[in-house]
């Protein structure tokens, strides 16, 4: 989404009519997950890193018999500490960044008024 800032001459009363319904609100949000969205998202993020994709391929590869080096416990085990570590480290930063909002969000401000 595009924000417009319009001046107010007069003359674009309809392009800031349509804005200003478009952006009923004037609120900040910065954060990248919601509840819903921050197993799938994070998940989808930590895989595109050549590291994990590697882990993750150790790990299907020893649930092979044939080919199976250790016990499937161990090659998984780094994948989990790795995984679960980012996610936690994302989850606290994005909490983070929704108080900051709140606070930016609820904070008084001067208006310019002819």
């Amino acid at each position: 989404k595009w924000r417009m800032v319009l001046p107010d001459n007069g003359r674009q009363w309809k392009d800031w009519k349509q804005a200003s319904t478009f952006y009923s609100g004037n609120r900040i949000q910065t954060t990248k997950y919601t509840w819903f969205t921050f197993l799938p998202q994070n998940l989808f993020g930590q895989f595109h890193r050549l590291g994990n994709l590697y882990f993750f391929f150790l790990v299907v590869l020893n649930w092979f018999p044939q080919v199976e080096v250790f016990h499937r416990g161990i090659t998984v085990l780094p994948l989990v500490v790795v995984l679960l570590a980012s996610m936690i480290k994302d989850a606290i930063e994005d909490y983070r960044k929704h108080q900051y909002d709140k606070t930016i969000n609820f904070t008084k401000t001067r208006v310019y008024n002819k």
